[in-house]
């Protein structure tokens, strides 16, 4: 699991109770879990986390099991998008088996100062190549979710995502023509001469946003909540988050997920019980605190109006017009774009 959703006095609390020992094992992408989960670990773990399209991967390899959303209560409190007939990202299109809770939401997206940046000028990707803001932009140094945004500007400006996609499906920001991705890198090396930096950490960010040497970044709304909850805010700098431009976004959804080496009966049960209880009301917007991100729990009805805008619980909505995270079809291919960016 993501470290940042561990709270030691909840996980003490529900050893007692249950008289077991809670063993976290963390990581830090997507990629890392499956490929512990393949070589053993569904045998090894009994839940493990992941998010945007990675449970289906999961799924279809046989490294999770399909839940019942019945077993776990407070899952009839998840805001309508996270409904189970509702998010079919947890669905597994061929049996059209539940595979798993929704936790935690976001999105990559553009956090400006919009007493700079005017906002319908964000309301497009093109913001971040945007020659007027040289010097002033700044992205994550994470090649994947800068490569799926610029793919989402690339397949925009050549109108190439309803022709027939390298995978037969509908157009998927992770699944590129080498044509798009050439596009890509290009985009990309133009931008390079443009940003301040990348950075590497959110403190970073937080830093170069507030000080004003960035006035428009790309990253997952939890700097964007920092900065409005800062106690030497700025009055004159008004920080706002975009989530879904013209072209599209990119969003993700963390979710609790039950490994293939559970078996019907008492340990099925003690996970249906922690997940339960992870996702509980009280324990939710505790999570939401601490790692900084929105719940897929509704939690307004014990909200402040502050808490319902720094947490984006009245924008769940937009979840559903986002691009989910996904594994990128051709890995080598993006290690290879994203290397030639760096040494452009």
């Amino acid at each position: 699991m993501w470290e940042a959703y561990v709270l030691p006095d909840v996980v003490s609390k529900f050893e007692e109770e249950n008289n077991v020992k809670f063993v976290a094992t963390f990581f830090d992408g997507n990629s890392e879990a499956y490929n512990t989960l393949r070589v053993g670990g569904a045998k090894e773990f009994d839940l493990v986390q992941a998010d945007g399209f990675w449970p289906q991967l999961y799924f279809r390899d046989g490294l999770i099991r399909s839940v019942d959303y019945t077993h776990v209560p407070s899952a009839a409190n998840y805001l309508p998008e996270f409904h189970a007939e509702k998010f079919k990202v947890l669905t597994d299109p061929a049996s059209g088996n539940k595979i798993g809770y929704p936790f935690c939401w976001g999105a990559y997206g553009i956090t400006y100062n919009a007493a700079v940046v005017a906002p319908e000028k964000t309301g497009t990707i093109e913001c971040m190549f945007d020659p007027a803001l040289s010097g002033q932009l700044s992205t994550s140094a994470r090649f994947e979710e800068n490569i799926a945004l610029a793919a989402l500007l690339v397949t925009d400006r050549l109108g190439s995502r309803e022709k027939p996609r390298p995978d037969g499906k509908p157009f998927n920001p992770y699944v590129l023509t080498d044509e798009e991705l050439d596009g890509v890198k290009k985009l990309l090396i133009e931008q390079k001469a443009l940003l301040l930096t990348r950075y590497q950490d959110n403190p970073t960010l937080f830093q170069l946003l507030q000080s004003g040497a960035v006035v428009a970044a790309t990253e997952f709304a939890q700097v964007f909540r920092q900065l409005l909850t800062a106690k030497d805010r700025n009055p004159k700098q008004d920080f706002r988050h975009t989530l879904k431009m013209k072209e599209g976004g990119l969003g993700w959804v963390d979710t609790w997920l039950v490994t293939s080496g559970v078996e019907d009966g008492p340990k099925l049960d003690l996970c249906n019980k922690f997940i339960d209880r992870m996702i509980s009301s009280e324990i939710m917007k505790r999570i939401g605190e601490v790692a900084g991100c929105s719940t897929t729990i509704d939690l307004r009805g014990i909200s402040t109006e502050e808490e319902r805008k720094v947490y984006l619980m009245d924008r769940s909505s937009e979840i559903a017009d986002l691009f989910m995270f996904d594994q990128p079809s051709s890995p080598e291919k993006w290690e290879r774009v994203w290397s030639n960016v760096q040494a452009a």
